[in-house]
């Protein structure tokens, strides 16, 4: 299902691709119907230079990641094993933050504010957001279909990898857009206190995946991975493998909605 509702979401942009002077390459959607709104570029969060993240970072998390999969049969078992209905009622509670009908309108709702109101500010933070969530969700997708890992419902072996078969559990979705929501929104607000409570409802959203037998906590942990590196990348704190914040543009002349790097 999230999976629709990501392609319907990036569908709806309408986004074509083009080439522009240098390297620049600048994805657009036209909506000539729309009010014309001012041309917004997204902007970093801060003014300094952003964390650059090497190839061997990225190398060093998958490193972990792997690793964590020697206990991922352990942890399942203990988890399954303890599993009462009160767990279950907390794990519906925070499954929720990775679906759809709340990430969206988290995602989007700034987006339309900035666009009805004219405030720049929150325009680029509705575009800082919903590009994390987005990003986060398309990247955790295609790693899905590539890997096919079998999830732990259908197989007591952590170790039951077949790409490109429809199995899809590592990463974790759900856990990948919380994290992204999180890190991006807790961002935004600049709160550590917000950021605390963030992180630990996208935390439970990991560990209620695990809780209902969907993921391995390997899945869990990639997907929190991906979901802050997401929300890094699209707010300009971290520059990820020499890719660097796009810019999240609305043109005056109609509206046209588009990135470009």
């Amino acid at each position: 299902m999230m999976r629709n509702v990501v392609l319907a979401v990036v569908g709806s942009l309408a986004l074509t691709a083009g080439t522009a002077q240098g390297q620049r390459i600048t994805a657009v959607a036209t909506a000539p119907s729309l009010p014309a709104i001012p041309s917004v570029a997204l902007r970093p969060l801060s003014p300094s230079s952003p964390v650059s993240i090497r190839w061997y970072h990225g190398l060093a998390a998958l490193g972990v990641v792997a690793l964590t999969t020697t206990v991922d049969e352990p942890i399942q078992e203990h988890t399954q094993a303890n599993r009462t209905e009160t767990k279950d009622d907390v794990a519906y509670i925070f499954r929720q933050l990775g679906e759809p009908e709340v990430f969206l309108p988290v995602a989007l709702a700034p987006v339309a504010v900035g666009l009805i109101s004219g405030n720049k500010g929150i325009l680029r933070a509705g575009g800082r957001i919903t590009m994390s969530i987005v990003t986060a969700a398309v990247v955790t997708d295609l790693l899905k279909v590539a890997v096919g890992r079998t999830r732990p419902s259908s197989t007591d072996n952590a170790y039951d990898f077949a790409p490109f078969s429809g199995d899809d559990s590592w990463p974790s979705g759900h856990t990948t857009v919380a994290f992204a929501m999180a890190t991006s929104v807790g961002d935004e607000v600049g709160s550590t206190p917000v950021s605390i409570v963030l992180y630990t409802a996208a935390g439970l959203t990991g560990w209620s995946r695990i809780n209902d037998n969907r993921h391995w906590f390997s899945d869990v942990l990639a997907g929190a991975a991906i979901g802050i590196t997401s929300a890094k990348l699209m707010n300009g704190k971290w520059k990820v493998f020499g890719i660097g914040q796009p810019r999240f543009l609305a043109s005056p002349k109609g509206v046209a909605v588009g990135l470009s790097w």
